[in-house]
């Protein structure tokens, strides 16, 4: 007869496949596919008929089946079990295994498993850098006792699948939010007769947020140019970014005053976006190109920057974040703009620092701007203050310089 020990060495022996496979993982798998491969390999070794993970939805109130052995029909009719009811949602909700010896005679949420005619289930959680990613349960269509070592074992296989799913979900979830983000940032700024722009948006050390620039012409001439910074990072924050910067074109279209879009973004966000927050800098720059009207709503104020005078930034009031209150008074700021000026409009993560204010940040932001060509200003702006590290926060520039050839008015605006 097997003694226990040896069991459990066999079965720790047979873990290496497990690691094998989160090694590998790492190198060409997605999500799905690790899961899969994964759960082939459980489902063997423990000579089980069915073997499931389910991963918690984002709202944390749900376990959504995400890869099935032997029960498919849990991932193709899209199984989704309340925390706390039913057999996975006493595992995700204990966080410690779970054990049905009858799942007919027990409180099963999911009919599925009853109706493939499961008669034991052994449940684990997936914990993973402290937090509950989701749950791995296995059945038989038999009778089955599982052992010490074979639930230890299980355990110790959801450890590694929760980190290497933490991982894997984090660098897809990275490489979205990436993608909505250089898709939505314009990838090529107009052209604008008398202006010349130059942009850069470099994503932070941890993950991508939510900042964003935009430049578009208006039918009334005019030029509309928005920086924004949603609050968050990853996929979440990009994709509110993306509804804010829809929204704020749409409004765009029905005023020409920048406290007023800015007042409209608010009201929408604050009914359909409660959560979410973020600093919007919206300017409207005029035909003749000779001035600018700007309203923040709790973003750093533009540099401006006249031809042989240092670099200052505008002075303006700082209205309320989008997202604070549906009710606050906003102001728009006039500047004029003199030919050969340029502006200089950027996001947080261009001057702030953990070691350092916020004051002598804009401070040495001013003294890297100057009235010139917008690439070459734009480098140096990037070298001064980016330098070789990666800032820990999403970087936006956007530099608009009037050459002074500004259209006649009434002349049309690309």
């Amino acid at each position: 007869m097997e003694r226990p020990a040896d069991a459990l060495a066999g079965l720790t022996r047979k873990l290496e496949n497990i690691q094998a496979i989160t090694d590998e993982a790492f190198a060409h798998m997605d999500v799905d596919e690790f899961l899969d491969t994964l759960l082939g390999r459980v489902r063997e070794i423990l000579d089980v008929d069915t073997a499931v993970v389910l991963l918690l939805d984002r709202s944390a109130r749900f376990l959504e089946a995400t890869v099935a052995k032997g029960i498919e029909e849990e991932v193709t009719q899209g199984v989704h079990v309340p925390m706390g009811e039913g057999f996975a949602g006493r595992v995700a909700a204990e966080r410690q295994p779970v054990y049905i010896p009858d799942a007919p005679s027990a409180t099963i949420f999911n009919p599925l498993l009853v109706q493939r005619g499961l008669h034991s289930l052994l449940g684990v959680p997936l914990i993973g850098g402290g937090r509950l990613v989701g749950v791995m349960h296995v059945g038989t269509l038999t009778p089955r006792r599982f052992t010490a070592e074979e639930t230890e074992f299980l355990q110790l296989a959801a450890a590694r699948v929760a980190l290497a799913v933490r991982s894997l979900m984090s660098r897809a979830e990275r490489a979205g939010a990436m993608e909505l983000q250089r898709s939505l940032i314009p990838s090529r700024l107009p052209e604008i007769p008398g202006v010349e722009m130059a942009a850069r948006y470099r994503p932070g050390r941890e993950s991508v947020g939510g900042d964003w620039y935009d430049v578009f012409d208006l039918p009334s001439g005019e030029i509309g140019i928005v920086m924004g910074d949603v609050a968050g990072h990853g996929l979440p924050a990009a994709v509110v970014m993306g509804r804010m910067r829809s929204a704020l074109r749409s409004y765009a279209l029905e005023s020409s005053d920048p406290a007023e879009v800015l007042g409209k973004l608010n009201r929408k966000m604050m009914h359909f976006e409660p959560d979410a927050t973020a600093t919007v800098l919206y300017t409207v720059c005029d035909p003749a190109l000779d001035r600018v009207r700007v309203s923040s709503a709790g973003h750093p104020p533009p540099v401006l920057a006249l031809p042989g005078r240092p670099a200052e930034a505008v002075d303006m009031k700082f209205d309320l974040l989008i997202g604070l209150g549906d009710d606050a008074t906003r102001n728009t700021k006039v500047v004029e703009v003199p030919p050969g000026a340029l502006l200089c409009f950027y996001t947080d993560g261009l001057i702030e620092r953990r070691d350092d204010s916020v004051d002598n940040g804009v401070a040495r932001l001013c003294r890297a701007v100057h009235a010139g060509r917008p690439e070459q200003v734009a480098a140096f702006v990037m070298s001064a203050l980016i330098g070789r590290e990666p800032a820990e926060d999403d970087v936006a520039l956007l530099l608009v310089h009037r050459t002074g050839n500004a259209p006649e008015t009434g002349e049309s605006v690309p």
